[in-house]
């Protein structure tokens, strides 16, 4: 009699769990990035110009790793979500708040990055106002790894969640800390 587990029963889950890893490190990387254009971090000559494209490359990368985090879960045998266990809060039995937060911080993924394309039909000032989401969508994105996985513990998924958070409070302190006033010409 054979006591081994079958470990097809959990591919999808595996590669679901791995997605959002890379989803996390992606979506930090680009508010690390963000914040460190906003808060003027990165100088030099086109450095904005190649970290905007960076930042853009990161937000995007970020939301597909996070749409396929939530379709590789869907032929998984043991949750079998539906399409309304991986798009709708609550609507998933295992750790539904954990899972709730995922697809919230999701669906403000969605809005905070595609909302960049849309940025002259909605107004810049509506479209500033939706990027200043873009630190939620990554503490929920926080919140949902380290609640609903059962590798949450792991000194792995830590070491990986404080790596990447490292940059991202760097930035936001230095984003926040004042800025010093302009020299004016007499000064100079």
């Amino acid at each position: 009699m054979s006591t081994s587990i079958d470990p097809g029963q959990h591919v999808w889950w595996l590669a679901s769990r791995s997605m959002g890893a890379v989803a996390i490190v992606l979506v930090s990387l680009s508010v690390a990035v963000g914040l460190g254009l906003s808060g003027r971090l990165l100088r030099g000559p086109g450095a904005a110009a190649r970290m905007k494209t960076l930042h853009e490359a990161l937000a995007l990368s970020g939301l597909l790793a996070i749409v396929l985090h939530g379709l590789l879960l869907l032929p998984d045998p043991y949750l079998r979500p539906g399409l309304a266990g991986i798009a709708l809060p609550f609507a998933l039995a295992s750790q539904p708040v954990w899972t709730a937060l995922g697809i919230v911080g999701g669906w403000l993924a969605a809005i905070v990055t595609l909302s960049f394309y849309v940025r002259r039909l909605i107004g810049v000032a509506v479209w500033r106002w939706l990027h200043r989401w873009t630190l939620a969508v990554y503490v929920l994105g926080l919140a949902h790894t380290i609640g609903s996985g059962t590798d949450a513990g792991s000194t792995w998924l830590l070491a990986m969640l404080a790596l990447s958070t490292v940059p991202v409070v760097f930035a936001a302190v230095h984003r926040a800390l004042p800025r010093p006033a302009p020299r004016s010409l007499a000064t100079r």
